[in-house]
């Protein structure tokens, strides 16, 4: 049995405490004698023209500070993104007041802390201007040493729209324009957000609203003291090939106010490694680095599903000569990782592929953004209940896209613990920018903080510089004249080489850098940075969409190096819309369903797209028409994303006409921002698509894949095996649509399948096969397949494949599915056992808000009985689980 909520929930607590703990010993104390007074908390806020007044927390933002206090309802609800407009539009101020101990006001510096403010700001402190911020994505420091008074301090951050501001700034740049001015209209957002160092995507974006948001996003702290502080540390493992050894090298960033000297003591307990270090300082900031030399053989870190994720703490010990000390554990782990472009044999150009310990790796995963619009609601149920997911996948990787915000260090601690190894953009995305020195000076602070803050996680493999805009340069997006090019070519270079990727090679020698995404690599680099095609298959990664073919012929895909981005959109769950809207708003032609839609043309692409295959919902219940629909949209995303998967996957060992050797499938995306329609594989709140039910097998270790190629039945193995080698069989069952008669078994001769690669295990006419079977017809029957051992034992998923298009298929008839449900006796963990009178084609299972997954859901039921396993993720009973469930399958929506 699949005891699928006990291991997820006791995986949960598990990684939530341990984390809790890791990451409090982090957090800096009043070590080396510096007095922290947080002033996280409630603060006054007011709009430019004092008419909404009211108390907010930070960290947060206005939207949620105004929701809270009833100002507003939920900014998700139906139109309210348009209706609350007027918030971005508007200034704010947030005021707070604060008040310093006796014994603190006589020590020699103090400064203000912001780890964010969102985003255009001017603050002030006892009425003395102290700063400006303009970037989201760094960390100020203002010292306000001989401002800070005996008793009450008045602390104002005022917040200038950042729509006003990014208007502004792009009417100042009269030399040239820098595109694009404005998103489609159809996302209904707001204009020049390049302009300033914010989340791209809260201008909006194709899968989400315009919120760009106002507000003190992190913490802030007045930090006062007489010697030091430490600004951050961080902890690089190298391995020295020379020497077959290992070290971990520790930097420390310090503000010294006052010359002094001690001792660094720096240990793995674990590893039986320590040792001490002298340490002279003098005034200013200042980088100090340390090396850690590793005594003991060391366990990998693994990327999931090709070993352990295993950490070690490392403690890091200061003392001064005035007894002032700084005591800190940070967790590391022992891996490497090389970005391989080389010539392959028989092909022109070059491979791109991950070695992670020097092992080639395939990755396995999708692309994630903003979990919610507004980031103080981001929480870390939200994040392990999404990362979660993503590994029960079986996904070993993630891409964190350059529209939206690096994550808070809880994601990337999760990761490392999780195994999932990820790709990280610089935000910048589908724009080009500005190179004023001012906005090329705030970047370089953001890289800089941002590289010294994540490079501790082994979990980051990759450093990219943007989002698509190499390829938007290449390929023309904003029609920029020939004449005008260079310009544009030299901004790129200016920005995301010399400053960029200058400063990650600077702060960073253990990970590859790409300057963007789709790239040709090295290849890019030797056309002046900016390739002629970025999307050539021969070379890096690809990013690939095509709504208008036909997602089941497979020889319509590029046959990538590395695919990066490709999806299909879907509508979410009746439960999930029905949050925001109202009956008026539940059918495909309501304004409601029009707004939601952020995609020109979106929802008649997946429409066609299902249209080609399957038969649409024609209920004459308009209810039950919409929620046939939504099925029917995600029916169609997952064959199509399972369709194209598939194929990357076999073509890992491929080359066909000089393309191939595909190492990285990465869908596009795995979650949501807002309840609407997207190419997400996990909806907003963490309920399940289909197409996130089928990536737990199509990223499965060991798969079976079936093609019909020239009239053949082609199945093959794929492994991501490093060297076990595994005996199989394929065997393959051809089931009538009319009974639940097998009509015939074929089994194929053993095959060793390769370690790390895709081999060819059956292959057979299908015209023969149907010959040979008798009483089938491509139309009356299925076939259905799977990886065996010699001895019978099941290694891979059950997979399928059509013989013809199922909206021409023979004999299929209402299942008339009935189902019981029972408990498990297993926490929180429910049998859900179905009986059917036919065949049933993707049969789904929705138990509406009830939080959890199933243990398997969108199935092929070809036997008259089926139990599966729901795990809830909160208390629940049979009963409501009763009341809750519906159950569809394909031939109940026509």
């Amino acid at each position: 049995m699949n005891h699928v909520v006990w291991y997820f929930t006791c995986f949960y607590l598990l990684a939530v405490t341990f984390l809790d703990s890791a990451l409090a010993s982090e957090v800096k104390s009043s070590s080396l004698g510096v007095d922290v007074i947080s002033l996280n908390g409630k603060w006054q806020l007011l709009n430019s023209n004092s008419s909404v007044s009211l108390s907010a927390e930070v960290p947060g933002c206005v939207h949620t500070a105004l929701q809270r206090q009833g100002f507003i309802s939920d900014p998700y609800y139906r139109f309210n993104d348009l209706a609350y407009r007027w918030i971005s539009l508007d200034n704010w101020t947030y005021t707070t007041s604060f008040t310093v101990p006796t014994h603190v006001r006589g020590k020699g510096k103090a400064v203000l802390v912001f780890e964010g403010v969102d985003t255009v700001s001017t603050i002030s402190l006892n009425g003395v201007t102290i700063g400006k911020t303009d970037n989201m994505f760094r960390r100020y420091d203002f010292e306000v040493t001989g401002l800070l008074k005996d008793k009450e301090n008045i602390l104002q951050v005022w917040i200038m729209s950042a729509v006003t501001y990014a208007s502004q700034r792009s009417h100042a740049h009269t030399e040239y324009r820098v595109p694009p001015d404005c998103p489609p209209p159809v996302q209904k957002g707001e204009c020049h957000g390049n302009f300033v160092r914010k989340a791209q995507s809260s201008f909006s974006w194709d899968w989400g609203p315009s919120f760009p948001t106002l507000g003190i996003w992190k913490e802030v702290r007045v930090e006062v003291f007489n010697t030091l502080r430490v600004l951050s540390y961080t902890t690089n493992p190298k391995y020295d090939s020379e020497h077959s050894s290992w070290n971990v090298e520790v930097e420390l960033f310090l503000d010294v106010y006052v010359a002094s000297k001690g001792l660094v003591h720096l240990s793995i307990p674990l590893l039986r490694s320590k040792s001490e270090f002298q340490l002279s300082l003098t005034p200013g900031q200042s980088k100090k680095s340390f090396v850690l030399q590793i005594n003991e053989s060391v366990s990998l870190w693994w990327p999931f599903g090709h070993g352990e994720q295993r950490l070690y703490y490392l403690t890091i010990d200061v003392k001064l000569e005035g007894g002032e000390t700084f005591n800190a554990d940070r967790l590391v782990a022992f891996r490497t990782v090389e970005l391989v472009q080389e010539p392959i044999p028989s092909s022109p150009g070059l491979s791109f592929y991950f070695r992670i310990n020097g092992k080639p790796i395939f990755l396995k995963g999708s692309n994630w953004i903003p979990a919610h619009a507004f980031q103080d609601e981001v929480t870390t149920d939200m994040i392990t209940i999404l990362l979660r997911s993503a590994q029960k996948a079986n996904m070993n990787a993630l891409r964190v896209w350059g529209g939206g915000v690096y994550e808070q260090d809880f994601f990337y601690s999760l990761c490392d613990m999780y195994g999932i190894m990820i790709w990280q953009d610089f935000m910048f995305a589908c724009a080009l920018y500005p190179t004023e020195k001012d906005f090329i000076q705030t970047v370089r602070e953001e890289v800089t903080q941002q590289v010294r803050r994540l490079k501790s996680h082994p979990s980051v493999v990759i450093w990219s510089g943007n989002n698509e805009n190499e390829a938007a340069i290449a390929t023309d997006w904003f029609n920029i004249s020939v004449a005008e090019r260079p310009l544009y070519v030299k901004d790129f270079v200016n920005l995301y080489v010399e400053n960029i990727r200058d400063i990650v090679l600077q702060e960073d020698s253990t990970r590859p850098f790409l300057v963007s995404s789709p790239t040709n690599g090295i290849e890019s680099e030797k056309e002046g940075w900016v390739a002629k095609n970025p999307y050539d298959p021969h070379y890096g990664d690809t990013h690939y969409y095509n709504y208008y073919n036909d997602c089941w012929d497979w020889t319509a895909f590029p046959r990538t190096r590395f695919a990066s981005e490709y999806g299909f959109q879907s509508w979410p769950s009746f439960s999930t819309l029905s949050k925001v809207s109202v009956s008026s708003d539940w059918n495909f032609s309501s304004n409601f369903s029009a707004h939601r839609q952020h995609h020109a043309d979106g929802n008649q692409q997946m429409l066609k797209q299902a249209e080609l295959h399957y038969i649409l919902p024609n209920s004459t219940d308009p209810m039950q028409r919409y929620r046939d629909t939504i099925y029917i949209t995600q029916v169609m995303q997952a064959q199509c994303v399972k369709s194209q998967t598939e194929f990357y996957r076999r073509s890992r060992s491929d080359i066909v006409k000089g393309e191939g050797h595909t190492m990285g499938t990465l869908y596009w995306q795995l979650n949501d921002i807002w309840q609407g329609p997207s190419w997400s594989s996990v909806e907003f709140g963490g309920k399940w698509k289909m197409l996130h039910y089928w990536a737990t097998d199509f990223y499965a270790p060991i798969l079976s894949v079936g093609v019909e190629d020239k009239g053949n039945l082609m199945i093959y193995a794929i492994s991501d095996s490093h060297s076990e080698q595994h005996n199989v069989k394929a065997k393959v069952k051809l089931h009538s649509w009319s009974s639940f008669n097998v009509v015939c078994s074929l089994e194929s001769n053993v095959t060793t399948i390769k370690a790390g690669g895709s081999t060819l295990v059956f292959q057979h006419p299908i015209s023969d096969l149907l010959t040979q079977c008798g009483n089938c017809t491509r139309r009356s029957c299925i076939a259905v397949f799977h990886l065996g051992s010699p001895e019978g034992q099941v290694i891979s998923p059950h997979n399928h494949i059509f013989l013809s298009s199922p909206r021409h298929v023979e004999g299929l008839q209402k299942p008339n599915i009935t189902f019981t449900v029972k408990d498990t006796e297993v926490v929180q963990n429910f049998f859900v056992t179905l009986h059917c009178s036919f065949p049933a084609v993707y049969v789904w299972l929705d138990v509406d808000d009830i939080p959890g997954h199933f243990d398997v859901n969108g199935f092929l039921m070809l036997s008259k009985k089926a139990t599966v396993i729901f795990g809830a993720w909160r208390n629940t009973t049979v009963e409501e689980i009763t009341a809750n469930l519906h159950i569809t399958s394909l031939r109940d929506v026509y």
